[in-house]
């Protein structure tokens, strides 16, 4: 499409005019003709089928007759004024009523002309009627090709301004004839052809008027098509251009560290499909290209062990690493957890977080610079401008949609050429929204758990159940097992959440008294050292119970314990639910997730309860997840822009994203810089649409 007239503002088009363009612009964000054409209605209503009034129901809604006015009245209530008329189409009568421009509408009306009238039904003591209908003669109607009426999105103050629907569809169709020639094609003969596609100009009046449901679904296709096409394309030629632009360090070695580990101190056999990962790693660390991968899994199936070998690769070839976790306590578990595994190695690991000692902090500054620190993990600490590193080569960043945009870039300057990247999740992500979200990144995935593991048996007790719940905590108990009960803590509401947490402590304490039972408690009002104390203790078995808040969603890594109690769990999100039952089912021994609800919980909840009952696949929730709250919502990506789709919808046009995946994919591979004529119109509309970014823009 050309942009001339595209970026010219709405105010140009005829029926708007500055006054209503500042309007617009202020209610809906639509500044220019663009803006506008691609403002598509969010329904259509049928206009083909007409009604008679003897017919209608309280199950229609919107409405259309042909009929004659027999006449108008002047009602008066109070100091207010309204019209009443009187709609007859040839068997029986409708009230109709009109509240606001009264004398244009005593005006415009004729009685005994034949008109139709088109409305939102009003019933009233089941008779029906209707209040501000549209209406024009049926002369002018008939005429006219489009029968499916285009439905906009409004607002109060619109409406109040007299922008109304009609109004929309006034300036709309000015819009095409103020644009007359801008429609240029903008993809090539191949796929107009492989998916028989009408023209740019004919697919947007469509989506606006469409004639029928045949033309609007046409129009729709290529819509979505365009939209997803060209996203697609963007990630395959970032893509290209990162791994193209940014040489990456060489690390042609597998040497003493990783072979003495894997030989001698790996307690457990590798699965499938860590053994893939780590290869897909190591072909990324020989390729002498920048490694920017993604590394998904689920819960429990074993990311950190290949971070942890990755990281040894790189020290066989002589290079700092760094892991950065998003809170202190997960940088401390995996501090932990590194120091265990490597404590064979002649290795210098070091922690670095907000709460670090001033001495800690510069003799690690120090060790850094010099490069006697091999491994370094920390929070958000390790990001700042002062950690200087004499020679950082791979850097892994875990649970990476907790870090904003510029604080992950800053990895990335820690050195130049910039460090390999492995950025980890632990939060299932569907593959239509990994392949809109993270298009521009290598993806490696870990689909199984390690052997021994037994799926979490997940069930759903209400109040009635509690006295049985708590004689199976008790059971567990003196098998050994230890439990884990947890509250809600939602931002909107952190006092009463607290109150939630007190109250079910005092509960607790009542049913497992003191002198026989250990609990503790953990919530985020409490300190670093408090916190660190009550965990340490769980983990040393010195505390059967455990009652919190959601600060052990991540971090915590318990075996022994086998039971995970969520109280109120209707009021918890399915990804919450997954993550928290994810720190159970860590030992060999059969692990329960007992899902406290009220009897009566939302259908929403009920969906969320049931899935969470009925498989432990991540993947499969995440699925569900995305249908219930929106892909923009699922992640935390809404305010992002990268979701905002005007009209795809990844969960519903999943062919649809797959066939411009593999389209967009194909055409890069055989034209990586669109140089070819046949891509002639797809390189401009890309250039026209497209803002220069870095892949930092892409991970959300």
């Amino acid at each position: 499409m050309k942009d001339n007239k595209l970026n010219t503002s709405i105010e140009f088009v005829k029926g708007v005019g500055k006054i209503r363009a500042k309007i617009i612009k202020e209610e809906l964000g639509i500044k220019c003709c663009f803006d506008l054409l691609n403002f598509y209605p969010n329904k259509y209503l049928d206009r083909s089928r007409f009604y008679k009034i003897n017919e209608l129901s309280d199950t229609n809604i919107y409405i259309q007759i042909i009929g004659v006015f027999k006449n108008i009245t002047y009602k008066k209530s109070g100091n207010k004024y309204r019209i009443e008329g009187l709609f007859y189409d040839g068997e029986s009568n409708i009230k109709v009523i009109w509240f606001k421009g009264l004398s244009w509408i005593e005006k415009s009306i004729s009685l005994n002309s034949k008109y139709v009238i088109f409305g939102k039904l009003n019933w009233f003591e089941k008779k029906p009627s209707f209040v501000h209908p549209d209406f024009e003669k049926y002369e002018n109607f008939k005429n006219k090709a489009i029968k499916l009426q285009p439905v906009y999105s409004s607002t109060e103050k619109l409406s109040n301004s007299g922008i109304s629907n009609k109004y929309f569809i006034k300036i709309i169709k000015s819009l095409f004839d103020f644009l007359d020639n801008q429609f240029d094609e903008n993809l090539n003969e191949t796929i107009n052809k492989k998916y028989n596609l009408i023209s740019p100009r004919q697919s947007f009046y469509n989506i606006h008027f469409p004639s029928d449901y045949d033309s609007l679904e046409k129009a729709r296709f290529r819509l979505k098509y365009e939209e997803l096409f060209f996203n697609q394309l963007k990630f395959k030629l970032t893509h290209n251009k990162i791994k193209n632009a940014n040489s990456g360090y060489f690390f042609p070695n597998v040497g003493l560290n990783f072979n003495k580990f894997y030989k001698e101190n790996l307690v457990f056999e590798l699965t499938n499909s860590q053994k893939r990962v780590i290869r897909e790693i190591r072909n990324d660390f020989s390729s002498k290209k920048q490694m920017i991968r993604l590394l998904q899994g689920d819960v429990g199936s074993g990311k950190t062990i290949v971070a942890l070998m990755s990281i040894l690769i790189s020290l066989d070839n002589g290079y700092q690493t760094c892991l950065v976790a998003p809170t202190e306590i997960l940088a401390f578990q995996h501090f932990k957890n590194f120091q265990e595994n490597l404590k064979h190695l002649k290795l210098n690991i070091s922690l670095l977080t907000g709460s670090s000692k001033i001495s800690e902090r510069k003799k690690i500054l120090s060790d850094l610079r010099n490069g006697t620190l091999d491994i370094l993990i920390g929070t958000h600490a390790v990001l700042e401008d002062n950690v200087v590193f004499k020679k950082l080569g791979f850097a892994v960043i875990d649970e990476q949609h907790r870090f904003g945009v510029k604080q992950r870039s800053k990895i990335w300057k820690k050195n130049n050429p910039p460090p390999h990247i492995l950025i980890m999740t632990a939060t299932p992500i569907p593959r239509t929204l990994t392949m809109s979200l993270y298009g521009d990144l290598d993806l490696s995935i870990i689909d199984e758990l390690p052997p021994g593991r037994n799926p979490v048996k997940t069930v759903n007790r209400t109040d009635n159940n509690r006295l049985k719940v708590f004689r199976f905590i008790k059971e567990q108990i003196k098998k050994g097992r230890q439990i884990y009960i947890v509250y809600p803590l939602i931002e909107e509401s952190k006092k009463m959440d607290y109150k939630d947490l007190m109250d079910g402590f005092e509960s607790i304490s009542r049913e497992f008294p003191i002198n026989e039972y250990q609990i503790g408690i953990l919530h985020g009002r409490m300190k670093t050292k408090e916190k660190d104390f009550e965990m340490k203790r769980f983990k040393e078995n010195k505390t059967q119970i455990m009652v919190s808040t959601t600060v052990i969603e991540v971090g915590v890594n318990i075996p022994n314990a086998s039971v995970m109690i969520i109280e109120s769990a209707e009021r918890f999100g399915l990804s919450q639910l997954h993550q928290l039952r994810g720190r159970v089912g860590r030992g060999s021994e059969t692990s329960y997730c007992i899902l406290m609800t009220k009897t009566q919980i939302s259908d929403d909840a009920k969906r969320r309860i049931d899935i969470m009952t009925k498989t432990n696949d991540g993947f499969k929730i995440a699925e569900v997840d995305m249908e219930l709250r929106g892909p923009g919502n699922l992640l935390g990506t809404q305010q992002s822009g990268l979701l905002n789709f005007k009209i795809a919808d990844i969960i519903n046009d999943k062919e649809i994203l797959k066939h411009s995946r593999n389209d967009a994919k194909l055409i890069i591979k055989n034209d990586p810089d669109l140089k070819n004529l046949e891509n002639k119109e797809i390189k401009k509309e890309f250039n026209r649409i497209n803002e220069s970014s870095i892949v930092w823009k892409f991970i959300s």
